[in-house]
Formats: structure tokens, sequence, C-alpha cells
């Protein structure tokens, strides 16, 4: 079989062929090093997935050096002190096999996907990478020079410059609120030595998560470990990061001229964690308001009724340490005041009224019915059980989490509306011709 069709042959597994999703029978241990390692044994496709979770973030980067955790992960696959980046990508190509890295807002993933029969050749590789990138300055150079380019295409997009304004609102100085890929001055000031001691810093076993999911056993990957991973050091635990609310009580207002025909607008404020208790009801309430697509409150008032635009929507960002509540929109020029008007007043409504039957049994049979679909091949399964762990959420975590949807009352939906809405305090980012935008702040009453 040539190399294109063996690539070919692994993406149709994974696609093509959906996995059972309930019940997931995962096995469970922390490993001498401190590595947890995760696995669960499916035999049905002769493939596997390993996906290898680092707590290593933009959170950790030192002052100065915003960028400096993706460009270590961008980097790790761009040669090792015995291979080239060449080698490695037409290795993981004759294969058939794909090796990802890429960073989270909390954390970095290294992903593989591979044959049964050429696991152990994937996971050589995988752990090569893991452990003995060569930080070359020449590939580094080039890689600085790819990372600025997309950010410099990436602030033409007023979507992009307003989530990127809305969030540095929002979090201020905490690292949530610059972007993963950093800026063209923290670019610059990164050395390879910068990545050297990044990577020997948060690159430990006593802070990853690594799962394995597929047609193999418990003691193959155990050996796979033992084999290619056996000085992989426990690391230094660190302090958990504490995000400090600095939103005050007033509107703040980010006016940003781009000269543009619509007008970019993002209107939110913090939100709540990833192991915040009352998670589920958030997610109900988002969804009747903003988050359910056509069937959602705003969508049906701002879209099809008022015609203000083709795209609105609200999201709640959940994180390890913090996160924020959006409300998103993308409207003519001149109709601006009236789509933010109108935004809040939904958001008021959420707050002061109870949703009706229909429109609480709607979102909890919408996120109930979808949940089987986060869990239908094996690459999501990998990444769910690895967040599931990260988040500390418990590994029964899929058989539980349609109970907490349908356990959400509207009782609850309009309590958490009143405890994490605010239409009173919260930042407003408005991007577009601002001369035709003509924006009116108005008072907590709507004057």
């Amino acid at each position: 079989m040539n190399m294109r069709r063996r690539v070919f042959f692994v993406t149709i597994l994974l696609v093509v062929f959906p996995l059972t999703a309930h019940a997931l029978d995962v096995r469970r241990e922390v490993l001498m090093n401190g590595l947890t390692l995760l696995h669960m044994e499916r035999g049905n496709l002769p493939v596997v997935k390993i996906n290898l979770l680092i707590r290593a973030s933009k959170l950790d980067e030192p002052t100065g050096k915003a960028g400096l955790a993706n460009l270590t992960a961008e980097m790790l696959l761009e040669g090792t002190k015995g291979k080239s980046s060449k080698d490695i990508q037409e290795d993981i190509e004759f294969m058939g096999a794909s090796l990802d890295a890429s960073v989270n807002t909390d954390f970095t993933v290294i992903s593989l996907s591979v044959l049964k029969k050429d696991l152990d050749k994937g996971f050589e590789i995988l752990a090569d990478c893991l452990l003995n990138p060569s930080f070359s300055e020449g590939e580094l150079i080039a890689k600085k020079e790819i990372v600025k380019g997309a950010i410099k295409q990436s602030e033409e997009s007023p979507a992009f410059v307003a989530n990127r304004a809305f969030l540095r609102e929002v979090y201020g100085q905490f690292p949530y609120g610059r972007p993963t890929e950093g800026d063209l001055q923290t670019i610059d000031s990164i050395g390879v030595q910068d990545l050297v001691s990044f990577h020997k810093e948060h690159y430990v076993a006593s802070t990853a998560i690594l799962t394995a999911v597929g047609d193999v056993a418990y003691d193959k990957i155990t050996a796979l470990i033992d084999k290619y991973l056996p000085q992989w050091q426990r690391g230094r635990g660190k302090h958990p990061h504490v995000l400090k609310s600095h939103s005050g009580r007033d509107v703040k207002v980010n006016l940003i001229d781009m000269d543009l025909t619509q007008a970019n607008i993002i209107i939110g404020h913090e939100g709540i964690t990833r192991d915040n208790i009352d998670f589920y009801a958030v997610v109900v309430m988002n969804y009747i308001l903003g988050g359910g697509g056509f069937s959602s409150r705003m969508v049906k008032t701002l879209r099809d009724d008022m015609g203000l635009a083709y795209d609105v929507r609200s999201h709640f960002a959940s994180y390890k340490y913090g996160g924020d509540f959006q409300a998103i929109i993308q409207t003519k020029s001149e109709l601006a005041n009236t789509a933010i008007t109108e935004i809040l007043k939904q958001i008021k409504r959420m707050k002061a009224e109870y949703v009706t039957d229909e429109e609480l049994n709607d979102a909890k049979a919408y996120l109930t019915g979808s949940f089987p679909r986060k869990l239908d091949t094996m690459d999501k399964i990998a990444h769910f059980l690895s967040q599931v762990e990260f988040y500390g959420l418990g590994l029964d975590y899929d058989k539980k989490y349609i109970g907490y949807i349908k356990a959400v009352t509207k009782e609850d939906v309009r309590r958490v509306a009143a405890k994490y809405l605010d239409d009173v305090n919260y930042h407003l980012v408005i991007v577009g011709k601002q001369e035709k935008i003509g924006f009116q702040q108005k008072d907590s009453k709507g004057k």
C-alpha cells in the first residue's frame, strides 16, 4: 500500500466508523514518576489514539514572553537530537499516522493516531519529540516568522481584533487576557534558551495525562512507557494560579475604528470556572439565551424578528482558573446601537423571568441528545477523557452528564442568570467605522 493510500486509510477508519459512546470502561493509574495514565481498550478497529496532555500553557510564561508556550509546542516536531523535522514527517507519513502538538488555553496536547501494527514506532517518535527536541536556531527563526505572519493576518480580521480587546478588558494582566500566539514584540524576544528552560520546567511527568484509546492492551501501553519514557522526570509541583476580579462597577466601552461596512460587537464580562457547581445550569441557561442557534432567544429576536444580523450568539468560556461570558453580533453600522440595546434587554429578561417549559425542555433535549456525538470516535474519546481528568470531573462523567443536565430546573436557570449575567456592569467592544456607528452610551436604566 503506497504512502498516499495509507494516510487515507487511517482517516477513513477514524471518521467513517463511529464508536459506541456510552459506558466508557476506563482504567486509571498514577505511575511512579507522577504521570497519570488513562486506558480504554476498543478492539473493533486496528487503530490506537494516544493523547498526551501536559500542564504547560500561557499561564506559565514569564513576563514579556507571551507566545512562548505556543512556540515550544510548535517546535517539538521540528527536529530532535537524532532526527530532523523532515525525518519525523516522512516516518509519520510512511505509517499513515498523524502526530500533532498544540496549545490550549490551559494546557498543551501532543496527539498520535496510528495503526496498531505501527504503534511501537509511532510511540517511539512521540517520546523522542517529547523528551529530546533540538530547538535549533534555524528552525526557531523560521517558525517565528510563520507565527508572526499568522498574527499579522489575524489582525486584519475585525472578529479577532474585537475578541482580543474584549479578553484584555475582562482578564487584565492575567494570561487568559492575551492571545496564545503572543504578539509581534514578545515573539521577537523569545530565543532558544527560553524554549529550553520552558520545556525543562513544564514538560514534566507529574503534570501530564497520557490517554490511550483503541486496539491496545493495558500491559502494552505500560510496556511502551517503560521502554521509551523511563527517564521522564517527575518535576516540581506547581502552585495554582489565582484570577483576581478587576471589573469594578461600571460599563467599560472600547471603540476600535476600522473601515468596515459592519460593526463587530462583543458584550460580556467575567464568567465561571469549569469546575463551578452551577456549570450545567449555566449551559442550559445560555442555550436558551444565545447558545442554541436558531432556537435561542437572541437569534429569534435579533435575527428573525428584527432583521439586525444573520449571526448572533452567546457563550460561556470556562477554564481552570476563570472564564468569560460573551454575546457576539455583526450588524450594519447604523444598527449597532439598536442591536446593543436589544442584547442587553434579552440578558435582563433572562435574569428577571422564568423560561418557559418548552424552552427548558428543548434545551435539555438538545444538550443530552447531542452528547453522544462528543464520544463517537477514538479521537474524541481520547480528548474527552484527558480533559475530564484535567478538570477533575470524574471518570464516570460520561454517565453523569446527562443526569446533570436533566436535573436543571426553571428555578436553576433563573438563579444562575441572575448570578452570572450582568446587564449593568459589562465590557462592550465595538469594532467598525465609528463615525457611522455613532455609539450612544446609556445608563443602567437604558436611558
